[in-house]
């Protein structure tokens, strides 16, 4: 089929549009940067696209002669941008997609969102019907991007909305990069209890859910948890990377409250100069809220089952950290 990914050179798009090739497909990957492997991409056989969601002529020409539509794209950690531009592409973004989609025929619109759109779980694991509470901008802008999802199916349009959990594997610098770094010092301060639960999801493991999703008769106009089979407390997180590392590590712990009073003093310090500061309220949520999940539904409507284990993946990333030279 001919495919198009959005948010393609990135992490998972890029890990998406490589799989695709992989199977035979033609693929489209439309993006507003490079990102760090945009070559590899076009060798590969990807047309890549260098442009922003938020352009709907741009969108258009990208979607026009696609059959499948994974929409990846988004502003994600973007510090030292107006709260405005989470919406402007987020949701704006996301509606010039579905409309051209819509305009051209499209047979189906797989849509990227995230389990952040539930917030902090008060009764982990959480499934799809716990409640819709997003901690921030970026969480609320997605769940927007779901509703215009939701929009579109009721018109007519074929549609599945994927919420994936914490994201990592090899391919990313940045989402599980903090923990190795700090590992491998040999010292991880463990800010609060340790015992907050976090949900890991390896990158193969998502690509899988997309390939599932993409059946025309599998999740209409549906949302689904994509996880990992098992959730851990953050202080065993960090006990698995070590062990993945073969390092010894020690994990003093410290009270987590002065950590959140300056996440909110430096992001206010560094905005009027729009540097990025060392640590923020979204980094500090990682040591407080609880992200756990049902994946029954995925596995029941979609036949998702996650083929990799977090032992497995964790060495994956470590030995891909080390070839690029990050550790």
């Amino acid at each position: 089929m001919k495919i198009l990914v959005t948010g393609g050179t990135g992490f998972t798009g890029s890990a998406l549009v490589k799989k695709l090739i992989g199977l035979g497909h033609q693929v489209r990957a439309l993006d507003y940067k490079e990102g760090l492997v945009p070559q590899n991409l076009r060798d590969a056989g990807a047309e890549v696209y260098i442009g922003s969601v938020t352009d709907p002529a741009l969108v258009d020409r990208c979607v026009q002669g696609v059959e499948i539509v994974h929409h990846l794209a988004a502003a994600f950690r973007e510090l030292n941008v107006p709260e405005s531009y989470y919406d402007e592409v987020n949701t704006g973004g996301t509606e010039n997609v579905f409309a051209a989609a819509q305009r051209h025929g499209v047979k189906k619109v797989i849509y990227c969102s995230t389990c952040g759109v539930h917030g902090n779980v008060g009764h982990p694991p959480g499934g799809e019907d716990a409640p819709i509470q997003p901690a921030d901008y970026y969480q609320q802008t997605k769940y927007n991007g779901e509703l215009v999802a939701q929009k579109y199916f009721a018109q007519g349009m074929k549609t599945t909305i994927l919420r994936p959990a914490a994201i990592y594997g090899p391919g990313d610098p940045e989402r599980f990069f903090m923990i190795f770094k700090r590992v491998a010092r040999g010292v991880f301060p463990m800010f609060g209890s340790g015992k907050t639960l976090y949900h890991p999801l390896y990158i193969d493991n998502l690509v899988d859910a997309f390939l599932l999703a993409q059946a025309e008769d599998k999740g209409l106009g549906q949302a689904y948890l994509i996880a990992d089979e098992h959730y851990y407390s953050i202080e065993e997180l960090v006990k698995r990377v070590a062990k993945a590392m073969g390092r010894q590590v020690k994990i003093p712990h410290y009270p987590v409250w002065p950590l959140v009073a300056a996440g909110h003093v430096f992001e206010k310090l560094y905005k009027p100069f729009g540097a990025t500061p060392p640590i923020f309220p979204r980094r500090v949520d990682w040591y407080r809220q609880n992200r756990a999940f049902k994946i029954d539904k995925a596995k029941a409507e979609l036949g998702y089952r996650p083929r990799v284990g977090i032992d497995e993946g964790l060495a994956n990333t470590y030995l891909w950290y080390q070839e690029q030279g990050y550790l």
